[in-house]
Formats: structure tokens, sequence, C-alpha cells
């Protein structure tokens, strides 16, 4: 059997196994699988180096399917090549409980390296892969040592290009000049809604050559050949990102769907597929894949022995150059944070529990990353064009630039969304902890790659300033309201929301220790007064939620959390003057006090029989999960002004609170008297 039968057989079993899986689950996309076939096999045939046997290897080539709906397709070579995945989960396609869901997931399939399905994101991803090895290559290896060296690919469909993020990533990809970042554009012309000539007609050659890649096509995607003598003078070539453009048919094989939006996302029907297996030459029954065929594809034993290579010259880094090879071992193999690392977090947070000076949490922040960095090779920062608002670097930490890679601080330009995508991208390729800086309110722009993170339990460190009317006379259109309320709504990211230096350097604390889960921290720009603290009170912050003030026999409960717990504190004070007790509860994240038990959060928010109320410049909309009767809260948009001047306008006083408890007492007492 000749090279060329042998592809086109590799190519019509992956065809074969997309239609019969979403034929299976009456659910699905299989053109862009079944177009995509001969792309597949040029790449997967031979060209990526990875080992079925082992998903995790640390120098294996990363490989994204970015247009996610074309799941089948990725499935179909995990399942061929050796992977653990089974031909029984390629039959429970998109049924509940499988490894095999309508969209790629990590952590749920062997091999998928990412969670896919947001256009555009994938890409991101990848583009995030490339720029970890490229970190990781200048901090490991060393003079004939190349214990990190492998590439990125990444599949992307019209789709991805569409979605603005794909500038975003692609330009920075450009210019960083990630040469290891090879795309393979699937260009079928077809979306959804048909023929995209009328809402896509973009030069994307000009346009990718324009960011500073290397483009090479258009070709034929059909064309094995064709595609591997591009992946392969990619590779030689690797001075810049290269895009493969591949001219595909949507559906291929399709005699009745092939080049249609039918083929796009619904089942090919009986009729169709009983054609279609005429018209490719497959006389196999569904999920019937022939010896042959599956000795093709087998990747296992050639994977094995790419890894034993590594391994052999790993073995001979580690002789060379100890120290680096146990860096490399703890960082990128076991993932674990340094040695020392909790002694050096409880001497830094007891010597920043001690200091009184009013300092804004921003600036909190930049003094723990001093502290902590440069004991934390791993940590990777950025801002997204206001690293000096956000303070995301620190002492010697040196810039990342196109041609030197030494440095720790990367400014992502203006490209919010297109940071918090890559920062998912380095955190799941391993070996670093990213952290990126932008405005509070422009978490709007990343929100779904923040999501996604949270999807993948990746350990990603999100840094937003200027959180409420605080930043001041930017106004509205900068001042966060909704935001803070509305992160916390995204399971499994942890909101922090800090009161002052102490809260913010255990907020930073829990984020690096945090492996599975991404947090936010809600940071200022104004000043904010450090609140007095037992040891017992600094150990509690670290559960999100405690009592930092109490009295005996309170009247009412305060909950305060970011700037509005000296709110709180000084209205304390107000109350006291005037014979009513009240406890206040400082919440600096209502995410890591959910998690801890009934008992402990019953005893720090106290009976329900005293009433509870809410303190935060920002909506008030959360404050009934926690039994609050009322709230000091900002459900309209700011305005611009001095922030001094705002607060007062919006009634962020301490004269305003202690005047809300005293009418949410009256009220209780009211209510109590008339039900009597």
């Amino acid at each position: 059997m000749t090279t060329t039968t042998i592809q086109k057989t590799q190519a019509n079993a992956l065809r074969a196994l997309a239609m019969d899986a979403v034929q299976a689950a009456n659910s699905g996309h299989p053109g862009a699988p079944m177009g995509m076939a001969e792309m597949a096999v040029a790449l997967w045939g031979g060209a990526l180096r990875h080992n079925p046997a082992d998903p995790q290897w640390p120098d294996r080539d990363r490989f994204v399917l970015s247009n996610g709906h074309a799941s089948m397709l990725l499935y179909a070579l995990l399942h061929l090549s050796g992977y653990d995945l089974s031909i029984e989960e390629l039959k429970a396609f998109r049924q509940l409980h499988s490894k095999t869901p309508g969209h790629p997931e990590h952590g749920l399939t062997p091999g998928v390296e990412t969670t896919t399905g947001p256009l555009g994101q994938g890409l991101a991803n990848a583009v995030g892969f490339a720029l970890a090895e490229r970190l990781l290559a200048e901090q490991f290896n060393r003079p004939g040592h190349a214990v990190v060296d492998h590439h990125s690919y990444v599949f992307l469909g019209d789709g991805c290009l569409m979605e603005g993020i794909s500038h975003e990533a692609c330009s920075l990809a450009g210019t960083l000049k990630l040469g290891k970042l090879i795309a393979l554009y699937d260009a079928n012309g077809i979306s959804i809604d048909g023929k995209i000539e009328g809402w896509f007609a973009d030069d994307t050659a000009a346009r990718f050559e324009a960011y500073g890649w290397q483009v090479l096509g258009p070709l034929d995607g059909h064309d094995v050949e064709a595609v591997a003598q591009a992946l392969a003078h990619a590779r030689a070539h690797a001075e810049r990102p290269t895009l493969i453009i591949c001219r595909t048919t949507i559906g291929a094989g399709s005699p009745g769907r092939a080049g249609t939006a039918k083929a796009h996302g619904e089942p090919l029907g009986a009729a169709e597929i009983a054609a279609t297996r005429a018209v490719i030459g497959w006389p196999h029954g569904p999920f019937e894949i022939p010896e042959g065929v599956r000795q093709a594809w087998d990747a296992r034993e050639r994977g094995a022995a790419l890894q034993r290579d590594w391994q052999r010259r790993f073995a001979a880094y580690r002789d060379a150059h100890p120290q680096l090879a146990a860096e490399f071992e703890r960082r990128v193999i076991r993932r674990e944070l340094p040695p020392g690392f909790e002694m050096l977090a409880f001497k830094t947070l007891a010597a920043t529990a001690q200091r009184q000076e009013a300092v804004a949490t921003r600036k909190a922040s930049q003094q723990l990353l001093a502290a902590l960095a440069p004991q934390m090779p791993e940590l990777l920062g950025g801002s997204a064009d206001l690293t000096g608002s956000n303070l995301t670097d620190f002492p010697g930490c040196g810039s990342v630039m196109p041609d030197d890679f030494a440095g720790r601080h990367l400014s992502y330009g203006v490209r919010e969304f297109g940071m918090a995508a890559l920062m998912n991208g380095m955190a799941l390729h391993g070996g670093l902890i990213p952290y990126g800086g932008t405005f509070l309110t422009f978490s709007d722009y990343s929100r779904n790659a923040i999501r996604m993170a949270a999807l993948m339990k990746q350990q990603v460190i999100h840094v937003f300033t200027h959180d409420s009317i605080g930043l001041g006379e930017d106004g509205p259109t900068h001042q966060p309201v909704e935001h803070a309320e509305s992160l916390r709504l995204i399971p499994g990211l942890d909101v922090w929301r800090p009161g002052d230096a102490a809260e913010t350097a255990t907020a930073w604390i829990a984020a690096l220790q945090q492996r599975e889960r991404p947090c936010a921290l809600l940071l200022t720009r104004q000043a904010l007064p450090a609140q007095p603290r037992t040891p017992e009170q600094v150990v509690a912050i670290a559960r999100g939620g405690y009592v930092l003030s109490d009295r005996p026999q309170p009247r009412a409960v305060l909950i305060a959390s970011g700037s509005e717990l000296q709110l709180a504190m000084a209205a304390q004070r107000l109350l006291d003057e005037q014979g009513l007790p009240v406890r206040v509860v400082s919440l600096p994240s209502s995410s890591l006090f959910d998690r801890q038990e009934r008992a402990y959060r019953e005893a720090v928010l106290g009976p329900r029989a005293v009433p509870r109320i809410g303190v935060e410049a920002g909506s008030t909309r959360g404050w009934g999960h926690y039994g609050c009767v009322a709230a000091l809260g900002l459900d309209r948009f700011g305005e611009s002004a001095p922030a001094g001047a705002l607060f007062e306008l919006f009634g962020f006083s301490a004269a305003k609170l202690v005047a809300l408890v005293r009418q949410t007492l009256a009220q209780e007492e009211a209510a109590c008297t008339t039900t009597n």
C-alpha cells in the first residue's frame, strides 16, 4: 500500500468516526472534522511529538483545537493514536459523564491541552503555550542541553479569526516573534449562517503578515503532502510564528452536504452517511476501524521512543546542571511551590500586619511581590498597558521583550482579553504562575477568559486595581459598580477585596497557594488605614471572613469589604458613643468564607436575630446571601470628581452608616412591635 493510499485511509477513518459519533448523538458538528481530516493526518501522522502513554510529558508538542466544535476530530485522533480514550467513549459522544463532551475539556479527556469552544480563545491559549515554552527555554536551557524544545500547534477556523481576541493574541505573538507557534487555518468559507463572504472578507494573509507572521499558502488543505511540507518549512524557519492557510471543503466526502452550512452543525443523516461511505470508499460499519488503519495511526511506540530520548538528554542535563534540573522538576514536573515558601509567607504577613501606615492596597500588593517574587522564579507578571497604575512590577523584574525573554514582567499592551487568555495558556503549559493587571472595570473585557480559567481549574491571578468610585476623576466609564459582585458569581473563582495591607498580603499568599483555582484581587487606588488585629485575627483573614472588632451583646453586625472596612470601624466608634454596640465583620473574600464550615460562618455572622448590614461601594444585590436586612452600597453609575467628593455624594461616610444602622434598628423594633 502506497503512502498516499495509507494517508487517504487515515483521513477517511477520521471522517467516518466523526460522522458516526455525531449521528449516534444526534447532535454535533461533522463538517469541520471531515474537512480538516487531511490537515490532521499531516500533523498527527508523524510531525507531532507526543506520547499517548504520558499526556503530561513536559517536552511534548502542544496541540490546540481552537475551533472546538470540531471536537470529534480531536477525539478520533486521540483514540486512534493510542490515548486512553476507548471506542466506547466515542460512541458516547456528547452523552452524560462521557469523556467526549460537545467541546473539548481539559482535565476530562486525556490529551486535551485546553478547554475550547468560545472561538478564538484556543488560539490565544496556544500563544500562551508558545510564550511559556520560550520563557522556560530561556530560564532552563544551556549550551548543549535543550530540555525545553517543543512546538505549539493550533487548528483554527474562520470563526476564530472573526473574534476580536484573535487580533489581540496574534498581534502580540508576532511582536514577540514566537517562532515555535504554528497555526493551521481551516479556510472553508462556511459558518452557521452560510458562506462568509458577506460578513468576513478580510485579507487574512496580509493581516498576519502585518503582524509579523510568516504566512504559507493558501494551499490545498486536502493535500497531505502539501500541508506536511508547509509544516516542515515552518519548523525550519522559526524566526516568526507561522500561519498555514489551508483551503478546505467543509464536510468533505459528503456528496449532498459538502461545502454547505448544513454540514456545519447537524448530523448528516443515515442516508447521507451511507452515500458518503460509498464516495470515500469506506465499506466498514459504524465505529469500525480496520486493524491496518489502527496500526497506521498508532503513535505509542514512536511517542515512547521520543520521550525516552528526552529523558536520556534530561539525565545528562541533570549531571551537568543539577540545581537547574532540580528546579525544573519542582516547577514543571511536580508543580510545587519553592521549599520554605510557607515560612517566607508567614514572615512576610507578620511583618505586614505590624506596619500601621496607611497604604493603597495596590501598593501593598506591589510590596508583597517585592518580598516574595525574588524567591519565586515561576511568577510571571504583566499588565495591559497600566503597569504604573496596577503596580504589577517589582524591583529587578526586568521586561520581556521580543529579543530578550530573561525578564519576568510583560507589557501586554491594551489587550485585556488577550492577556487573560494567554495567561490561561501559560498556566496550562506548566512551569509558570502568571498574573496580570488592569482596571477592575475592564474585567468585562476579559471575563470569558477568567471564566475559562475557573472551568479548567488553572492558577491564574488577576490583579484588578481602581476597584470603586474611589478612583475618582476618570468618571463612570472607569468606576466599577457591579464588577465585584459579577466576578463573585463565577464558580471556582476566588475573589478578594482586601481592606488594608495585611488583608492584601493574605490574599496574595492564598492565591499563590491555591493551585487549582484562579484568583481575582480587587485593589484600591486610594490609601487605606491599617486595622489593628490580634495574631489570631491575622490568621483568620485566610478564612475569607472574620470578626475584626466585637462588642458585648452587639445590636447589629456590620459586614464590610475593601475600602469600606474603615467606614465600618469608624461607625462602630461613633455608635459606641451613642450606646449602640455593633460587631464589625471583615469579609475580604466571600468565596473563601462560603467554603468554611457552617459553625464558623454562623459564629462570625452572629445570630439571625441581630440585624446584619452590608457595606461595600458597589452593587448591593449580593448582601441578601448573608441575611443582611440593609446595605450601604451603590446601585447606579458614578460620576467624574475627586474620590472624596464622590464618597460624600453617594453617602459613604461613617455618619451615613451610623444613620443607616439606627434606621435599621428602628425598623426592626417597629416590626417586632407590630408582630407582637
